[in-house]
């Protein structure tokens, strides 16, 4: 008999998080689709579980303790174990007030809270749980803004994109975190990557303006790729749908 594979993707009622919910569910996962509202996720589980997944709305806001265990502690008494791990959940703040040199610090701590502290708190409640699957795998869902070389490199179109005090350091942070749990999850067998979706027309992209033309499916192949890995997969790294990304 086949046991069950269980991922929690959090901040799943939308975007990439709920195509990934869905491509993952088609592959016959219990899908935990995380959301801080629960009418929102329970619409978005109910779509998806139409389709003939099996994808079941949790309520968790990243930035709230006692949520996040609450979640934890369900997840434990429903199936005793988590196989997959999805850190999707992430904000981008208002881009007009986290301009370097004028950004609102509030803002800037608030975009940290959910992007930087909220995956290291989601994951550490959940490692009890990760230890106890054969495979587990956790996916840190970036940005390519996150990627220094990108910013920098005078060909590369994010080089041009205005500057930001919250955003980009935020998932910059978040590659660097993905890569310290690498380290320290690798003799547990955990596989630890990041992401980036690429720039995909979904709520939080379409404030920047660009031409985009993919679609949050399109973004979500990298995020199911990762979550998907042999024994053999990589851990520690920065993909894209094409490959690797450089730091």
């Amino acid at each position: 008999m086949v046991e069950e594979t269980i991922a929690l993707i959090t901040g799943a009622n939308k975007g990439v998080g709920r195509a990934a919910a869905r491509r993952l569910a088609e592959r016959g996962m219990t899908v935990l689709l995380g959301s801080r509202h629960l009418g929102r996720g329970e619409e978005a589980a109910e779509a998806l579980t139409a389709g003939g997944g099996d994808v079941r709305a949790l309520r968790i806001d990243v930035t709230d303790a006692a949520a996040v265990e609450a979640a934890a502690a369900w997840i434990g008494e429903r199936f005793g174990r988590l196989d997959v791990l999805v850190n999707n959940a992430g904000i981008s703040g208002s881009p007009g007030a986290t301009a370097p040199a004028t950004a609102d610090l509030d803002l800037v701590r608030t975009v940290f809270e959910t992007n930087v502290f909220g995956v290291i708190a989601v994951t550490n409640a959940m490692l009890p749980l990760l230890s106890r699957s054969a495979a587990a795998r956790i996916v840190n869902v970036s940005s390519g803004v996150g990627s220094l070389a990108y910013m920098t490199d005078p060909d590369h179109y994010m080089s041009r994109l205005p500057g930001h005090a919250a955003y980009p350091p935020s998932k910059a942070a978040l590659n660097a975190l993905t890569v310290q749990y690498a380290r320290d999850l690798r003799e547990r067998g955990v596989l630890v990557n990041a992401c980036t979706p690429g720039p995909c027309a979904t709520d939080l992209t379409r404030h920047l303006g660009l031409p985009l033309t993919r679609t949050a499916d399109d973004g979500a192949a990298v995020v199911v790729r990762l979550a998907t890995l042999g024994a053999d997969g990589p851990s520690g790294g920065f993909f894209d749908e094409d490959g690797v990304v450089p730091w």
